[in-house]
């Protein structure tokens, strides 16, 4: 069992957060994909194979999310990219999971 937990304070994708363009309810669902993850890691193995499931259970969440934002007038654009592509990356890095951020993402439509 994995007794790392993520820091209260770990800030989920902060860009698109400050960012208008980005509506909160549908950013919040992104991070909702990504605390999944955190979940997992908390709680069960870190397996790199395990693992990169689970990212790509939570990169295809995501794609799902691409017709949401556009309702709402924005888009998982550049900025989204980088700042998911971020917070995973922390989230990887706090877990010591050796996995490259193009491999994570590997699903993505994005």
């Amino acid at each position: 069992m994995n007794a790392t937990k993520l820091p209260a304070d770990f800030q989920f994708l902060p860009e698109m957060y400050e960012d208008d363009y980005f509506p909160a309810k549908q950013v919040d669902k992104v991070k909702a994909a990504i605390q999944k993850v955190v979940v997992y890691l908390e709680k069960d193995s870190t397996d790199p194979d395990k693992v990169q499931d689970k990212l790509d259970q939570m990169t295809s969440k995501i794609n799902e999310l691409q017709e949401d934002f556009e309702e709402h007038d924005s888009e998982i654009e550049t900025g989204a990219r980088e700042s998911i592509a971020e917070t995973v990356e922390r989230v990887l890095a706090h877990f010591n999971i050796d996995i490259d951020i193009e491999e994570a993402l590997r699903e993505r439509e994005w």
